[in-house]
């Protein structure tokens, strides 16, 4: 269900037992005009997501470790990220091993926004190994330091 934010603002206690007679078990999407859109849920909801993205982030870092799997997991993984395949076999090797060790830090602080970056950070080196004239640029030499390079979202 999506409702806008201002209709949440103006009809908030409304729009929510609506959402929650019609379907609580799913997200409230608020959308919002000039910012990100928001998600709601209910509490139970949020915990029953949680628990099953920790279960699943456990058991694939268990099953990753295990010897007999690993061959297994070489596999898969280009099966699960397609842009591998433009990796070397010890850069894959490396992906898995940092996002294995990535995967149970990540839930052991119930944050799973570094295993996100950590598969974007390999995704982009997919990209530019797939462009082997960009990827010739940014492994030449450069002519020295460039100066300093202004913090992201500043104007400097």
């Amino acid at each position: 269900m999506d409702v806008s934010f201002s209709d949440l603002q103006l009809r908030g206690k409304a729009t929510v037992e609506a959402w929650l007679h019609k379907s609580a078990n799913r997200y409230l999407v608020v959308r919002r005009r000039d910012a990100e859109d928001l998600v709601l849920t209910t509490a139970s909801r949020a915990a029953q997501a949680r628990e099953t993205s920790s279960v699943t982030s456990r058991l694939l870092v268990a099953l990753m470790q295990q010897d007999p799997i690993r061959g297994v997991v070489d596999d898969v993984i280009p099966q699960v990220f397609p842009w591998v395949s433009f990796l070397s076999r010890d850069e894959v090797r490396e992906f898995v091993t940092e996002l294995t060790s990535t995967m149970k830090a990540a839930e052991s602080i119930d944050n799973p926004a570094p295993v996100a970056q950590l598969i974007d950070a390999w995704r982009h080196t997919a990209e530019v190994l797939a462009d082997p004239e960009l990827a010739s640029v940014l492994a030449a030499p450069s002519d020295g330091d460039i100066g300093s390079v202004p913090l992201p979202g500043t104007n400097r």
